[in-house]
């Protein structure tokens, strides 16, 4: 029985709960059960609640049940908030034993949503500390293992929530994405992952919402029915965000797969020679894009986005230094806080702010507003852009990042990341799809879409299309650890 329940998707467990075929009980001791069999050797979800208080939550969820009362999609299911959100009860350490101690008093507006449709808290996701890096280790809580091999990093900073998908710890996930964290870990452990449109999913509380716009809170999911399901209960308007979106879609979940046919996606591959790729992620993303062609879709290679791209980087890193920057110097002020408790790539992207000008800040805009230009241009011509999702396949879990891909030296920690800046700095949507595995048929690859300014569903759309024709690769299980 617990098996059976936590193998089922998000939308068969919400029918089945809501036809009362299953008890939240029920689903939380199953759930339960498989966490505290698997997490130890995952060490995916950090601050997991007590199992008497999640099971009298969800006693709650039943009696509404008993009375004709449903929360909506999510009622009753579990849900591990990503270290990087509030939840009310559980501290919010971002992955740094810095802020390892204090307890949020409120929900963040992502998890007050969620909690809204039903979903039972039951602890966070880990994530690296400070968000920063795509791989999820940290000195608090520790390194999470590669749903597909422990030996091997998650990636991040989503790789908690990736690996409770993979693993079937959670149904669903939430993260965010900076520079690739919903997309790199989803592609790392055969999920799906989405990057919402730039204010889809508006953040509060925050510091400051005219400028820290490059972060964004999104879905995670094993389907891209489940991962529209959450989507669409996570976006909408609020006026505390202003740059939020306040038009558009309420429901995301495509209707039937659509077909293909027709539908233009330009191949970016290593743009040229531009990106570093470790030898096999290219083929396996063209395996991804030759199934689409077989189904209508008319892919084109495109070698060069029309836009100097070692321009774009160093625009790319003046605005990165200025949204971490705050937050790592917030850490440094906290009392007895020193140099030497925060990692090194953190302190890198502080220091390196502290000599930016406002004139320079303002000519990397000038660059990403030229940018933006040249991807619209180039998404009037195709429905969608595709990539690898990463340059690297998953490496060595004691390694904290790659520093040479396909003999190429990685100049900062972040470059091997490079794939993902794209869709962020243009403020557009992207999917991570699973594409395939390496020669070994052990490590996962993702292939990324990116899609057109607010076209969110379009993009859901061509995802599920892509996952109608994938279902032998999608049945493939990781072992249990």
């Amino acid at each position: 029985m617990s098996d059976s329940i936590t193998d089922l998707d998000a939308h068969a467990l919400s029918a089945a709960i809501q036809a009362r075929e299953v008890s939240c009980v029920d689903v939380m001791r199953a759930y339960l059960a498989r966490i505290h069999r698997l997490n130890p050797k995952l060490n995916a979800i950090v601050n997991l609640a007590g199992d008497d208080a999640l099971l009298a939550q969800a006693r709650e969820r039943d009696d509404e049940l008993a009375r004709g009362a449903s929360r909506g999609f999510l009622h009753g299911i579990p849900q591990a908030i990503k270290d990087a959100a509030n939840a009310a009860g559980f501290p919010t350490t971002q992955g740094s034993a810095l802020m390892k101690d204090p307890v949020a008093r409120a929900d963040g507006l992502m998890t007050q949503r969620m909690k809204a449709a039903g979903c039972i808290v039951i602890g966070k996701t880990n994530m690296p500390e400070f968000g920063l890096g795509s791989h999820t280790y940290n000195s608090l809580f520790g390194v999470t293992a590669n749903a597909w091999d422990p030996a091997v990093s998650a990636g991040g900073s989503s790789g908690g929530a990736a690996v409770c998908l993979a693993q079937r710890l959670l149904p669903l996930a939430d993260g965010s994405d900076f520079m690739g964290s919903l997309r790199n870990p989803a592609g790392w452990n055969h999920v799906f992952g989405f990057r919402p449109s730039q204010g889809r999913v508006p953040k509060w509380p925050t510091a400051d919402v005219w400028i820290d716009q490059l972060g964004t809170e999104g879905p995670m999911a094993r389907s891209v029915r489940d991962l529209a399901a959450l989507l669409s209960i996570q976006a909408g308007y609020d006026p505390r965000v202003p740059l939020s979106i306040a038009e558009g879609p309420h429901d995301f979940v495509p209707n039937e797969p659509p077909s293909l046919r027709g539908t233009r996606i330009a191949w970016l591959g290593d743009l040229g020679g531009h990106l570093a790729l470790e030898p096999g992620i290219a083929a396996v993303c063209e395996q991804a894009l030759q199934r689409m062609a077989d189904a209508g879709a008319v892919v084109e290679p495109l070698s060069s986005l029309g836009v100097d791209l070692d321009r774009v980087w160093q625009a790319w890193l003046s605005w990165r230094r200025v949204l971490v920057a705050p937050r790592i110097a917030a850490a440094l002020a906290l009392p007895g806080a020193t140099r030497e408790q925060i990692k090194p790539e953190a302190l890198w992207e502080h220091d390196q702010a502290q000599t930016l000008t406002a004139t320079e800040f303002m000519r990397a805009s000038e660059m990403r507003t030229r940018f933006h230009a040249r991807m619209l241009g180039h998404l009037q011509r195709f429905d969608a852009l595709a990539l690898p999702v990463a340059q690297a396949w998953p490496f060595a879990i004691e390694q904290p990042w790659p520093r040479q891909i396909a003999g190429r030296t990685m100049d900062t920690y972040h470059r091997w990341m490079e794939t993902t800046l794209y869709a962020t700095f243009a403020g557009l949507p992207a999917i991570s799809v699973p594409a395939g595995f390496d020669a070994a048929g052990r490590l996962p690859m993702g292939l990324q879409l990116i899609g057109r300014p607010h076209g969110d569903a379009a993009l859901l759309r061509l995802a599920a299309g892509y996952e109608a024709l994938i279902g032998e690769l999608l049945a493939r299980r990781p072992p249990e650890p």
